[in-house]
Protein backbone atom coordinates (compact mmCIF):
# COMPACT_ATOMS: atom_id res chain seq x y z
CA UNK A 1 0.00 0.00 0.00
CA UNK A 2 1.17 3.50 -0.50
CA UNK A 3 -0.04 7.34 -0.61
CA UNK A 4 -0.40 9.32 -2.97
CA UNK A 5 -0.67 13.28 -2.85
CA UNK A 6 -1.45 16.71 -4.06
CA UNK A 7 1.89 18.72 -3.78
CA UNK A 8 -0.19 20.81 -1.00
CA UNK A 9 -0.72 17.83 0.73
CA UNK A 10 2.68 16.42 1.36
CA UNK A 11 3.30 18.31 5.16
CA UNK A 12 0.40 16.58 5.90
CA UNK A 13 1.16 12.93 6.47
CA UNK A 14 0.17 11.12 9.24
CA UNK A 15 1.25 7.76 10.68
CA UNK A 16 -1.40 4.95 10.79
CA UNK A 17 -4.55 6.16 8.16
CA UNK A 18 -7.93 5.51 9.76
CA UNK A 19 -10.20 3.35 7.53
CA UNK A 20 -13.71 4.84 6.80
CA UNK A 21 -16.98 2.99 5.88
CA UNK A 22 -18.47 4.67 2.58
CA UNK A 23 -21.41 6.77 4.69
CA UNK A 24 -18.02 8.01 6.44
CA UNK A 25 -16.46 9.27 3.38
CA UNK A 26 -19.45 10.19 1.69
CA UNK A 27 -19.72 12.68 5.00
CA UNK A 28 -16.34 14.16 4.80
CA UNK A 29 -16.48 14.73 0.90
CA UNK A 30 -20.07 16.63 1.46
CA UNK A 31 -18.12 18.77 5.02
CA UNK A 32 -15.23 19.51 2.71
CA UNK A 33 -17.26 20.90 0.13
CA UNK A 34 -20.37 22.93 2.38
CA UNK A 35 -17.57 23.96 5.26
CA UNK A 36 -14.30 24.06 3.03
CA UNK A 37 -15.78 25.49 0.03
CA UNK A 38 -14.22 22.88 -2.31
CA UNK A 39 -16.14 22.33 -5.09
CA UNK A 40 -17.22 18.63 -5.36
CA UNK A 41 -16.62 18.62 -9.08
CA UNK A 42 -13.10 19.45 -8.43
CA UNK A 43 -12.49 16.53 -5.68
CA UNK A 44 -13.72 14.59 -8.92
CA UNK A 45 -11.21 16.06 -11.07
CA UNK A 46 -8.45 15.57 -8.47
CA UNK A 47 -9.40 11.83 -8.37
CA UNK A 48 -9.10 11.38 -11.71
CA UNK A 49 -5.69 13.35 -12.22
CA UNK A 50 -4.30 10.69 -9.11
CA UNK A 51 -5.66 7.94 -10.95
CA UNK A 52 -4.53 8.98 -14.71
CA UNK A 53 -0.74 9.84 -12.98
CA UNK A 54 -0.65 6.34 -11.81
CA UNK A 55 -1.98 4.72 -14.76
CA UNK A 56 0.61 6.39 -16.15
CA UNK A 57 3.33 5.82 -13.84
CA UNK A 58 2.59 2.00 -14.34
CA UNK A 59 2.81 2.22 -18.43
CA UNK A 60 6.60 3.61 -18.01
CA UNK A 61 5.87 6.90 -17.93
CA UNK A 62 3.72 7.64 -21.20
CA UNK A 63 0.55 6.62 -22.04
CA UNK A 64 0.91 7.66 -25.78
CA UNK A 65 -0.46 5.22 -28.04
CA UNK A 66 -1.54 2.88 -25.32
CA UNK A 67 -5.50 1.41 -26.16
CA UNK A 68 -7.32 1.70 -22.68
CA UNK A 69 -10.89 0.46 -21.92
CA UNK A 70 -12.78 2.24 -18.73
CA UNK A 71 -15.77 0.85 -17.71
CA UNK A 72 -17.81 3.59 -16.04
CA UNK A 73 -21.12 3.33 -14.15
CA UNK A 74 -23.82 5.98 -14.48
CA UNK A 75 -22.78 7.19 -10.70
CA UNK A 76 -19.93 9.31 -9.34
CA UNK A 77 -17.25 6.50 -9.75
CA UNK A 78 -18.36 6.64 -13.56
CA UNK A 79 -17.99 9.82 -13.99
CA UNK A 80 -14.48 9.71 -12.20
CA UNK A 81 -13.64 7.29 -14.74
CA UNK A 82 -15.02 9.16 -17.44
CA UNK A 83 -12.93 12.59 -16.53
CA UNK A 84 -10.00 9.98 -16.35
CA UNK A 85 -10.85 8.94 -19.58
CA UNK A 86 -10.75 12.58 -20.72
CA UNK A 87 -6.71 13.35 -19.43
CA UNK A 88 -6.09 10.07 -20.75
CA UNK A 89 -6.84 10.92 -24.13
CA UNK A 90 -5.50 14.20 -23.84
CA UNK A 91 -1.69 12.81 -23.64
CA UNK A 92 -2.11 10.95 -26.41
CA UNK A 93 -3.83 7.42 -25.40
CA UNK A 94 -6.34 5.75 -27.25
CA UNK A 95 -9.71 5.28 -24.99
CA UNK A 96 -12.79 3.97 -25.47
CA UNK A 97 -15.29 4.26 -22.40
CA UNK A 98 -18.39 2.19 -22.39
CA UNK A 99 -20.74 3.50 -20.37
CA UNK A 100 -22.73 0.83 -18.18
CA UNK A 101 -26.19 1.76 -17.05
CA UNK A 102 -29.11 4.86 -17.31
CA UNK A 103 -27.76 8.14 -17.02
CA UNK A 104 -31.52 9.50 -15.83
CA UNK A 105 -30.52 9.29 -11.69
CA UNK A 106 -26.67 10.70 -12.63
CA UNK A 107 -25.28 13.72 -10.42
CA UNK A 108 -24.53 17.02 -12.08
CA UNK A 109 -21.01 15.89 -11.54
CA UNK A 110 -21.07 12.83 -13.17
CA UNK A 111 -23.17 13.64 -15.70
CA UNK A 112 -20.48 16.94 -16.49
CA UNK A 113 -17.75 14.49 -17.14
CA UNK A 114 -20.11 12.45 -19.30
CA UNK A 115 -20.22 15.52 -21.26
CA UNK A 116 -16.85 16.59 -21.21
CA UNK A 117 -15.29 13.34 -21.98
CA UNK A 118 -17.55 13.33 -25.46
CA UNK A 119 -15.96 16.14 -27.02
CA UNK A 120 -12.31 14.43 -26.46
CA UNK A 121 -12.55 10.56 -26.43
CA UNK A 122 -12.17 9.00 -29.71
CA UNK A 123 -14.88 6.27 -28.23
CA UNK A 124 -17.75 6.34 -26.09
CA UNK A 125 -20.55 4.53 -25.98
CA UNK A 126 -23.41 3.59 -23.78
CA UNK A 127 -25.08 0.36 -23.47
CA UNK A 128 -28.78 -0.32 -21.02
CA UNK A 129 -28.60 -3.94 -21.22
CA UNK A 130 -26.75 -6.95 -21.65
CA UNK A 131 -27.43 -7.49 -25.37
CA UNK A 132 -26.60 -4.38 -26.00
CA UNK A 133 -23.03 -5.43 -23.95
CA UNK A 134 -22.76 -8.37 -26.02
CA UNK A 135 -23.03 -7.76 -29.24
CA UNK A 136 -20.14 -4.50 -28.80
CA UNK A 137 -18.25 -6.92 -26.89
CA UNK A 138 -18.42 -9.89 -29.26
CA UNK A 139 -16.85 -7.80 -32.04
CA UNK A 140 -14.58 -5.92 -29.91
CA UNK A 141 -10.63 -6.70 -30.68
CA UNK A 142 -10.01 -6.84 -27.35
CA UNK A 143 -6.17 -5.91 -27.21
CA UNK A 144 -6.45 -3.35 -24.61
CA UNK A 145 -2.77 -2.23 -22.57
CA UNK A 146 -5.22 -1.38 -19.46
CA UNK A 147 -9.19 -2.26 -18.87
CA UNK A 148 -10.38 0.34 -16.15
CA UNK A 149 -12.85 -0.84 -14.05
CA UNK A 150 -15.27 2.81 -12.92
CA UNK A 151 -18.53 1.07 -12.60
CA UNK A 152 -19.83 1.15 -8.83
CA UNK A 153 -16.44 1.79 -6.35
CA UNK A 154 -18.25 2.49 -2.75
CA UNK A 155 -22.01 2.63 -3.74
CA UNK A 156 -22.47 -1.50 -3.51
CA UNK A 157 -24.31 -2.68 -0.14
CA UNK A 158 -25.51 -6.08 -1.38
CA UNK A 159 -24.19 -8.95 -3.89
CA UNK A 160 -23.77 -7.72 -7.78
CA UNK A 161 -26.46 -9.03 -9.94
CA UNK A 162 -28.17 -8.55 -13.06
CA UNK A 163 -26.66 -7.83 -16.59
CA UNK A 164 -23.60 -6.00 -14.88
CA UNK A 165 -22.76 -8.93 -13.20
CA UNK A 166 -22.60 -10.97 -16.35
CA UNK A 167 -20.66 -8.17 -18.11
CA UNK A 168 -18.07 -8.89 -14.90
CA UNK A 169 -18.16 -12.43 -15.92
CA UNK A 170 -17.56 -12.22 -19.37
CA UNK A 171 -14.45 -9.54 -18.89
CA UNK A 172 -13.28 -12.16 -15.71
CA UNK A 173 -9.26 -13.42 -16.40
CA UNK A 174 -11.29 -16.36 -15.22
CA UNK A 175 -13.30 -16.65 -18.61
CA UNK A 176 -11.71 -18.37 -21.11
CA UNK A 177 -12.94 -15.94 -23.96
CA UNK A 178 -11.12 -12.81 -21.95
CA UNK A 179 -7.86 -14.83 -20.60
CA UNK A 180 -6.04 -12.08 -22.72
CA UNK A 181 -6.56 -9.77 -19.55
CA UNK A 182 -3.91 -11.78 -17.57
CA UNK A 183 -1.30 -10.21 -19.54
CA UNK A 184 -3.13 -6.62 -19.25
CA UNK A 185 -3.45 -4.31 -16.58
CA UNK A 186 -6.56 -3.80 -14.72
CA UNK A 187 -7.14 -1.01 -12.21
CA UNK A 188 -10.40 0.01 -10.02
CA UNK A 189 -11.41 3.14 -8.86
CA UNK A 190 -11.94 3.23 -5.16
CA UNK A 191 -13.46 -0.28 -4.46
CA UNK A 192 -13.32 -3.09 -6.97
CA UNK A 193 -17.07 -3.29 -8.63
CA UNK A 194 -18.43 -6.68 -7.23
CA UNK A 195 -17.30 -5.60 -3.44
CA UNK A 196 -19.15 -4.14 -0.51
CA UNK A 197 -17.13 -0.95 0.26
CA UNK A 198 -18.11 -2.00 4.27
CA UNK A 199 -17.50 -5.77 4.17
CA UNK A 200 -14.39 -7.86 4.20
CA UNK A 201 -16.28 -10.82 2.41
CA UNK A 202 -16.95 -11.16 -0.93
CA UNK A 203 -20.15 -12.28 -2.80
CA UNK A 204 -21.11 -12.96 -6.22
CA UNK A 205 -18.40 -11.85 -9.72
CA UNK A 206 -16.07 -9.45 -8.68
CA UNK A 207 -13.85 -7.23 -10.86
CA UNK A 208 -10.10 -8.47 -10.73
CA UNK A 209 -7.74 -5.54 -10.51
CA UNK A 210 -3.87 -5.33 -10.26
CA UNK A 211 -3.99 -2.12 -8.38
CA UNK A 212 -6.80 -0.33 -6.85
CA UNK A 213 -7.01 3.64 -6.72
CA UNK A 214 -9.07 4.36 -3.54
CA UNK A 215 -9.35 8.27 -1.94
CA UNK A 216 -8.61 10.14 0.84
CA UNK A 217 -8.93 6.96 3.66
CA UNK A 218 -8.52 3.22 2.18
CA UNK A 219 -12.30 1.44 2.60
CA UNK A 220 -12.42 -2.01 4.59
CA UNK A 221 -12.78 -3.67 1.38
CA UNK A 222 -9.46 -2.20 0.39
CA UNK A 223 -7.37 -3.57 3.52
CA UNK A 224 -9.19 -7.02 4.91
CA UNK A 225 -8.67 -10.07 3.41
CA UNK A 226 -10.30 -11.93 1.17
CA UNK A 227 -11.82 -8.39 -0.60
CA UNK A 228 -8.68 -6.82 -0.51
CA UNK A 229 -7.13 -9.57 -2.46
CA UNK A 230 -9.22 -8.32 -5.63
CA UNK A 231 -8.06 -5.06 -5.36
CA UNK A 232 -3.89 -5.84 -5.78
CA UNK A 233 -1.62 -2.77 -5.17
CA UNK A 234 -3.58 -0.37 -2.91
CA UNK A 235 -2.89 3.70 -3.69
CA UNK A 236 -4.68 5.80 -0.98
CA UNK A 237 -5.17 9.30 -2.78
CA UNK A 238 -5.47 12.22 -1.02
CA UNK A 239 -7.79 14.87 -3.32
CA UNK A 240 -8.29 17.39 -1.48
CA UNK A 241 -10.55 16.26 1.51
CA UNK A 242 -10.20 18.29 4.70
CA UNK A 243 -7.44 15.98 7.22
CA UNK A 244 -9.18 17.55 10.04
CA UNK A 245 -12.99 15.94 8.72
CA UNK A 246 -11.03 12.98 8.80
CA UNK A 247 -9.54 13.21 12.52
CA UNK A 248 -12.99 13.71 14.04
CA UNK A 249 -14.53 10.66 11.82
CA UNK A 250 -15.62 7.81 14.93
CA UNK A 251 -13.58 5.04 13.71
CA UNK A 252 -10.90 2.87 15.62
CA UNK A 253 -9.99 0.98 12.97
CA UNK A 254 -6.64 1.63 11.17
CA UNK A 255 -4.26 0.45 8.49
CA UNK A 256 -0.41 1.00 8.97
CA UNK A 257 1.57 2.31 6.16
CA UNK A 258 5.55 2.67 6.00
CA UNK A 259 5.62 6.28 7.43
CA UNK A 260 4.86 4.27 10.73
CA UNK A 261 8.05 2.41 10.58
CA UNK A 262 10.06 5.33 9.22
CA UNK A 263 9.32 7.26 12.07
CA UNK A 264 10.16 4.65 14.29
CA UNK A 265 13.29 3.61 12.89
CA UNK A 266 14.13 7.77 13.35
CA UNK A 267 13.45 7.83 17.09
CA UNK A 268 15.44 4.78 17.61
CA UNK A 269 18.48 5.34 15.56
CA UNK A 270 21.93 5.56 16.50
CA UNK A 271 23.88 8.46 17.98
CA UNK A 272 27.62 8.78 18.52
CA UNK A 273 27.35 7.74 22.27
CA UNK A 274 25.07 4.47 21.36
CA UNK A 275 26.57 1.17 23.37
CA UNK A 276 24.34 -1.88 24.09
CA UNK A 277 22.98 -1.02 27.51
CA UNK A 278 21.25 1.50 25.94
CA UNK A 279 20.09 -0.07 22.81
CA UNK A 280 18.12 -2.53 25.32
CA UNK A 281 18.28 -5.89 26.57
CA UNK A 282 15.87 -8.34 25.49
CA UNK A 283 15.53 -11.85 27.69
CA UNK A 284 14.10 -14.51 25.59
CA UNK A 285 12.92 -17.54 27.56
CA UNK A 286 12.16 -20.50 24.98
CA UNK A 287 13.23 -23.94 23.78
CA UNK A 288 13.12 -27.23 25.14
CA UNK A 289 14.49 -30.78 24.82
CA UNK A 290 12.56 -31.41 21.03
CA UNK A 291 12.57 -27.84 20.27
CA UNK A 292 15.46 -25.90 20.87
CA UNK A 293 15.02 -23.88 16.88
CA UNK A 294 12.50 -21.82 18.32
CA UNK A 295 15.01 -20.37 20.78
CA UNK A 296 17.73 -20.09 18.01
CA UNK A 297 15.61 -18.38 15.36
CA UNK A 298 13.52 -16.36 17.87
CA UNK A 299 17.26 -15.10 19.43
CA UNK A 300 18.48 -14.24 16.29
CA UNK A 301 15.83 -12.23 14.71
CA UNK A 302 16.09 -10.20 17.92
CA UNK A 303 19.81 -9.50 17.82
CA UNK A 304 19.07 -8.29 13.95
CA UNK A 305 16.37 -6.20 15.08
CA UNK A 306 19.01 -3.35 16.41
CA UNK A 307 18.35 -4.40 19.85
CA UNK A 308 21.73 -4.14 22.14
CA UNK A 309 21.62 -7.53 24.11
CA UNK A 310 19.99 -10.78 23.91
CA UNK A 311 19.97 -13.20 27.05
CA UNK A 312 18.25 -16.47 25.99
CA UNK A 313 17.12 -18.47 29.25
CA UNK A 314 16.66 -22.43 27.63
CA UNK A 315 16.28 -25.79 29.68
CA UNK A 316 19.93 -26.90 30.67
CA UNK A 317 19.62 -29.80 28.52
CA UNK A 318 18.94 -27.66 25.75
CA UNK A 319 21.71 -24.94 26.10
CA UNK A 320 24.42 -26.76 24.26
CA UNK A 321 21.93 -27.35 20.96
CA UNK A 322 21.00 -23.71 21.05
CA UNK A 323 24.28 -22.02 22.02
CA UNK A 324 26.07 -23.76 19.41
CA UNK A 325 23.43 -22.61 16.69
CA UNK A 326 22.39 -19.03 18.02
CA UNK A 327 24.80 -16.04 16.53
CA UNK A 328 27.68 -16.13 18.53
CA UNK A 329 26.54 -12.23 19.80
CA UNK A 330 23.41 -13.85 21.91
CA UNK A 331 24.33 -15.06 25.49
CA UNK A 332 22.78 -18.14 26.27
CA UNK A 333 21.83 -19.22 30.36
CA UNK A 334 20.81 -22.73 30.80
CA UNK A 335 17.99 -22.71 33.47
CA UNK A 336 16.53 -25.56 35.52
CA UNK A 337 14.29 -27.79 33.80
CA UNK A 338 11.52 -30.58 34.21
CA UNK A 339 12.33 -34.06 33.75
CA UNK A 340 10.71 -33.69 30.16
CA UNK A 341 13.22 -31.23 29.09
CA UNK A 342 10.96 -28.03 29.25
CA UNK A 343 11.39 -25.23 31.75
CA UNK A 344 10.90 -25.78 35.15
CA UNK A 345 8.86 -23.59 37.72
CA UNK A 346 12.00 -23.65 39.51
CA UNK A 347 13.83 -21.55 37.31
CA UNK A 348 12.24 -18.50 38.59
CA UNK A 349 14.23 -17.90 41.25
CA UNK A 350 17.61 -18.63 39.02
CA UNK A 351 16.19 -15.98 36.55
CA UNK A 352 14.13 -13.15 39.40
CA UNK A 353 17.38 -10.86 39.41
CA UNK A 354 17.49 -10.64 35.49
CA UNK A 355 13.91 -10.38 35.03
CA UNK A 356 14.22 -6.89 37.15
CA UNK A 357 17.15 -5.92 34.76
CA UNK A 358 16.33 -5.97 31.44
CA UNK A 359 13.94 -4.39 29.32
CA UNK A 360 11.87 -6.67 28.03
CA UNK A 361 10.90 -10.40 27.76
CA UNK A 362 9.83 -12.65 25.28
CA UNK A 363 8.33 -15.96 26.90
CA UNK A 364 6.93 -19.06 25.06
CA UNK A 365 8.97 -20.34 21.69
CA UNK A 366 9.73 -23.94 22.02
CA UNK A 367 8.83 -24.23 25.62
CA UNK A 368 6.46 -26.99 24.92
CA UNK A 369 3.38 -27.88 27.87
CA UNK A 370 4.28 -29.03 31.23
CA UNK A 371 2.71 -28.18 34.43
CA UNK A 372 5.76 -27.02 36.29
CA UNK A 373 6.20 -24.93 32.96
CA UNK A 374 2.58 -23.69 33.28
CA UNK A 375 3.78 -22.20 36.62
CA UNK A 376 6.57 -20.74 35.67
CA UNK A 377 5.34 -18.84 32.66
CA UNK A 378 2.44 -17.93 35.01
CA UNK A 379 5.00 -16.33 37.81
CA UNK A 380 6.82 -14.48 35.01
CA UNK A 381 3.90 -12.74 33.87
CA UNK A 382 2.74 -11.97 37.41
CA UNK A 383 5.86 -10.86 38.66
CA UNK A 384 6.50 -8.69 35.44
CA UNK A 385 8.55 -5.36 35.43
CA UNK A 386 8.81 -4.82 31.88
CA UNK A 387 6.99 -5.56 28.93
CA UNK A 388 6.40 -9.09 28.21
CA UNK A 389 5.52 -10.99 24.80
CA UNK A 390 3.55 -13.81 25.19
CA UNK A 391 3.57 -16.32 22.42
CA UNK A 392 3.52 -19.81 20.66
CA UNK A 393 3.35 -22.38 23.94
CA UNK A 394 2.78 -19.76 27.23
CA UNK A 395 0.20 -18.97 24.79
CA UNK A 396 -1.64 -22.54 25.30
CA UNK A 397 -0.39 -23.36 29.01
CA UNK A 398 -2.54 -19.35 29.61
CA UNK A 399 -5.42 -20.77 27.74
CA UNK A 400 -8.44 -20.34 28.02
CA UNK A 401 -7.10 -16.73 29.24
CA UNK A 402 -8.00 -15.42 32.19
CA UNK A 403 -6.03 -12.10 32.37
CA UNK A 404 -3.35 -10.84 34.54
CA UNK A 405 -3.29 -7.95 36.83
CA UNK A 406 -1.32 -4.63 35.26
CA UNK A 407 -0.41 -3.80 38.73
CA UNK A 408 -1.39 -0.21 37.71
CA UNK A 409 1.55 0.49 35.56
CA UNK A 410 0.82 0.89 31.82
CA UNK A 411 4.38 0.35 30.64
CA UNK A 412 4.00 -3.53 32.21
CA UNK A 413 2.01 -4.15 29.09
CA UNK A 414 1.49 -7.84 27.87
CA UNK A 415 1.53 -8.67 24.24
CA UNK A 416 -0.17 -11.19 23.33
CA UNK A 417 0.56 -12.94 19.74
CA UNK A 418 -1.49 -15.77 18.99
CA UNK A 419 -2.35 -17.52 15.31
CA UNK A 420 -6.36 -17.88 14.43
CA UNK A 421 -5.95 -21.16 16.45
CA UNK A 422 -4.02 -20.04 19.59
CA UNK A 423 -6.85 -17.48 19.89
CA UNK A 424 -9.70 -19.58 19.78
CA UNK A 425 -8.01 -21.61 22.74
CA UNK A 426 -7.24 -18.42 24.58
CA UNK A 427 -10.92 -17.12 24.01
CA UNK A 428 -11.78 -21.02 25.22
CA UNK A 429 -13.83 -21.78 22.30
CA UNK A 430 -13.58 -24.54 19.21
CA UNK A 431 -16.47 -22.36 17.70
CA UNK A 432 -14.99 -20.23 14.49
CA UNK A 433 -18.26 -18.10 14.59
CA UNK A 434 -16.71 -16.58 17.48
CA UNK A 435 -13.48 -14.60 15.32
CA UNK A 436 -15.64 -14.60 11.95
CA UNK A 437 -15.39 -10.86 13.01
CA UNK A 438 -11.78 -10.56 13.40
CA UNK A 439 -11.55 -6.88 14.19
CA UNK A 440 -14.35 -7.23 16.87
CA UNK A 441 -13.18 -10.52 18.32
CA UNK A 442 -9.37 -8.52 18.60
CA UNK A 443 -10.94 -5.13 20.25
CA UNK A 444 -12.97 -6.79 22.95
CA UNK A 445 -10.12 -9.62 23.90
CA UNK A 446 -7.69 -6.24 23.72
CA UNK A 447 -9.83 -4.14 25.78
CA UNK A 448 -11.06 -6.55 27.90
CA UNK A 449 -7.67 -7.86 29.40
CA UNK A 450 -5.66 -4.76 29.11
CA UNK A 451 -2.93 -5.97 26.45
CA UNK A 452 -1.74 -5.45 23.01
CA UNK A 453 -3.15 -8.26 20.90
CA UNK A 454 -1.30 -9.51 17.85
CA UNK A 455 -3.67 -11.69 15.75
CA UNK A 456 -1.42 -13.24 12.83
CA UNK A 457 -2.45 -14.57 9.97
CA UNK A 458 -3.09 -13.36 6.44
CA UNK A 459 -3.20 -9.44 7.39
CA UNK A 460 -2.39 -9.17 10.85
CA UNK A 461 -4.58 -7.42 13.27
CA UNK A 462 -3.16 -5.63 16.38
CA UNK A 463 -5.44 -4.13 19.09
CA UNK A 464 -4.80 -2.27 21.78
CA UNK A 465 -6.60 -1.63 25.44
CA UNK A 466 -8.56 1.66 24.27
CA UNK A 467 -9.82 -0.31 21.58
CA UNK A 468 -7.82 0.78 18.20
CA UNK A 469 -7.25 -1.52 15.71
CA UNK A 470 -4.28 -1.95 13.35
CA UNK A 471 -4.21 -3.56 9.97
CA UNK A 472 -1.09 -4.75 8.96
CA UNK A 473 -0.80 -4.87 5.23
CA UNK A 474 2.74 -5.86 4.52
CA UNK A 475 4.04 -9.57 4.28
CA UNK A 476 2.76 -12.85 1.68
CA UNK A 477 2.13 -15.92 2.08
CA UNK A 478 5.24 -17.32 2.31
CA UNK A 479 5.68 -16.45 5.52
CA UNK A 480 3.22 -19.36 5.99
CA UNK A 481 5.97 -21.53 7.11
CA UNK A 482 7.51 -23.46 10.16
CA UNK A 483 9.63 -20.65 12.11
CA UNK A 484 8.25 -17.44 10.97
CA UNK A 485 6.31 -17.08 14.36
CA UNK A 486 9.28 -17.09 16.31
CA UNK A 487 11.36 -14.98 13.99
CA UNK A 488 8.94 -12.39 14.22
CA UNK A 489 8.04 -12.62 17.81
CA UNK A 490 11.98 -11.48 18.20
CA UNK A 491 11.86 -8.96 16.21
CA UNK A 492 8.67 -7.34 17.90
CA UNK A 493 10.14 -8.18 21.66
CA UNK A 494 13.52 -6.64 19.97
CA UNK A 495 12.09 -3.39 19.39
CA UNK A 496 10.22 -3.00 22.55
CA UNK A 497 13.11 -3.55 24.54
CA UNK A 498 14.48 -0.30 22.20
CA UNK A 499 11.28 1.24 22.96
CA UNK A 500 11.80 0.57 26.61
CA UNK A 501 15.43 2.61 26.60
CA UNK A 502 14.18 5.15 24.04
CA UNK A 503 10.92 5.55 25.30
CA UNK A 504 9.17 5.49 22.82
CA UNK A 505 5.18 4.13 22.81
CA UNK A 506 4.91 0.71 23.28
CA UNK A 507 1.95 0.08 20.63
CA UNK A 508 3.29 1.89 18.26
CA UNK A 509 6.39 0.11 18.29
CA UNK A 510 4.70 -3.23 18.13
CA UNK A 511 2.91 -1.65 14.63
CA UNK A 512 5.89 -0.51 13.58
CA UNK A 513 7.98 -4.12 14.21
CA UNK A 514 4.63 -5.95 12.86
CA UNK A 515 5.11 -3.68 9.17
CA UNK A 516 8.42 -3.97 9.20
CA UNK A 517 8.88 -7.77 9.69
CA UNK A 518 6.17 -7.99 6.78
CA UNK A 519 8.43 -5.72 4.87
CA UNK A 520 11.07 -8.25 5.27
CA UNK A 521 8.99 -11.17 3.94
CA UNK A 522 8.00 -9.40 1.10
CA UNK A 523 11.77 -8.65 0.38
CA UNK A 524 12.45 -12.82 0.39
CA UNK A 525 9.67 -13.24 -1.49
CA UNK A 526 11.30 -11.05 -3.85
CA UNK A 527 15.13 -12.68 -3.71
CA UNK A 528 13.90 -16.29 -3.35
CA UNK A 529 10.24 -16.64 -4.07
CA UNK A 530 7.27 -18.22 -1.51
CA UNK A 531 8.53 -21.49 -2.21
CA UNK A 532 11.92 -21.48 -1.61
CA UNK A 533 12.26 -18.43 1.49
CA UNK A 534 12.73 -19.50 5.07
CA UNK A 535 12.47 -17.60 8.23
CA UNK A 536 16.16 -17.59 7.97
CA UNK A 537 15.75 -15.49 4.96
CA UNK A 538 13.23 -13.30 6.45
CA UNK A 539 15.71 -12.31 9.20
CA UNK A 540 19.02 -11.54 7.12
CA UNK A 541 16.07 -9.57 4.95
CA UNK A 542 15.84 -7.17 7.87
CA UNK A 543 18.96 -5.62 6.63
CA UNK A 544 17.40 -4.65 3.20
CA UNK A 545 14.62 -3.21 5.03
CA UNK A 546 16.56 -1.00 6.94
CA UNK A 547 18.92 0.53 4.47
CA UNK A 548 15.57 1.25 2.91
CA UNK A 549 14.31 3.00 5.80
CA UNK A 550 17.51 4.70 6.30
CA UNK A 551 17.55 6.17 2.71
CA UNK A 552 13.95 7.82 3.71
Amino acid sequence: MRFLFLPADVAKLQAMQKVLTAAQMREVDRLTTEKHGIPSILLMENAAHAAARIITEKLGGSVKGKSILILCGPGNNGGDGAALGRLLSLDKADVSIILLGSTSNSKADALANFSAARSTVGSLRRFESIDDWNEWYELAEKEWDVVVDAIIGTGLTRPLTGWIAEVLEQISPDNAASRYLRTRLTFSIDVPTGLNADDSESQGPVFDADATITFTSPKRANVLPPACRFGGELTVAFIGSNRNLIDEVDSQLYVSERWDAEEWYCSADFSEDSYKNKRGHLLVMAGSESYSGAAVLCGNAAMRSGVGLVTIATPKSSKASVASRVLPEVMVLGVAETENGAVSEIAFDEIQELLGKVDSVAIGSGISWDESTKRFVQKVIENRRRPILVDADALNLLSPFAGFAANGESEYLLILTPHEGEFMRLLGSDDKEVIKDRIAAVRDFATKHNVILVLKGERVLIGEPGGKVVVNPTGNSGLGKAGNGDTLTGIIAGFVAQAVQFKIDIFETVVAAVYVAGMAGDVAEKKYGKRVMTASDVRECLADVFESLAGN
